[in-house]
């Protein structure tokens, strides 16, 4: 399949905005555009208002130095057009042979994030999960499917990724709360427990809206009101958490840690 999408999404505003977008990379790039593509919230099914405009651009190889200069350049333009979507857009230039499969040696791509520059970034163990959506779920911009571009990402790849972002982000975080203090963050962080939960007893990927009503029906009363407050919540990202909520988050992020640790996988990729 080889595409180039007129309207993306349902989103009058946000396809503008991807209309500018897709014409001028593939205007910079030339020959080293192989395809583009929307995943996230937008591939998922859970995108509103507070959500980023996930893309990822493949390229034939590694990009030229005059080329990543002039994406800095557009990006840094576009983000003064006025388009509300123009600063949320959040994306990532990778080779075609580095996407085929997650390969943390080979893993450092330009990426932007929503209002920042284009830089050099390494790309973590998310990023396992990030290609399961773009495989599955992707949306194609311009360029083959994206089933021909990914390898078949395998259920205990999907496990060990939710495990290893638990462990080595969320961990942390109980030691060095600050970033709970914003409402939009402490309600990403809830959603984002119902989601790894969900993938370690299903291994499949839900969208956050899907994964925090599984978790309420199935994780106990407890959490309910928790999970209820970050739907809500996420909506209003600029404001301030309320300390009660940021102590249950601490408490689930324990929980979901708890939970993790009956999935651990031995080394024959069996579950523990």
């Amino acid at each position: 399949m080889s595409a180039h999408a007129t309207h993306p999404t349902s989103y009058p505003d946000v396809n503008a905005v991807l209309h500018v977008l897709l014409s001028s990379v593939q205007a910079i790039l030339g020959n080293h555009f192989i395809g583009m593509y929307l995943y996230g919230s937008l591939a998922s099914g859970d995108f509103d208002q507070s959500s980023d405009v996930d893309f990822v651009v493949v390229t034939a190889d590694e990009l030229p130095d005059e080329m990543l200069l002039a994406l800095r350049a557009f990006h840094a333009h576009i983000a003064t057009s006025g388009s509300t979507w123009a600063t949320e857009l959040e994306g990532s230039y990778i080779p075609q042979h580095a996407l085929r499969r997650y390969d943390p040696t080979n893993a450092l791509h330009p990426h932007i994030d929503r209002g920042g520059t284009l830089g050099l970034e390494q790309h973590d163990s998310d990023w396992v999960i990030q290609r399961h959506i773009l495989r599955e779920q992707g949306v194609v911009l311009a360029g083959p499917a994206p089933y021909t571009l990914i390898d078949p990402v395998q259920p205990n790849d999907l496990r060990r990724a939710v495990l290893e972002i638990i462990h080595g982000w969320w961990a942390p975080m109980l030691h060095d709360p600050a970033r709970l203090d914003s409402r939009g963050y402490q309600a990403y962080a809830v959603l984002t427990m119902c989601r790894m939960l969900y993938t370690l007893h299903y291994d499949t990927i839900a969208s956050k809206p899907v994964a925090a009503r599984w978790a309420q029906e199935t994780l106990g009363k407890r959490w309910v009101p928790l999970i209820e407050r970050a739907l809500v919540g996420r909506h209003s990202p600029q404001s301030k958490a309320q300390s009660g909520d940021v102590n249950g988050t601490l408490d689930f992020i324990r929980y979901t840690l708890g939970r993790g640790q009956q999935f651990e996988l031995s080394a024959d990729g069996d579950r523990a």
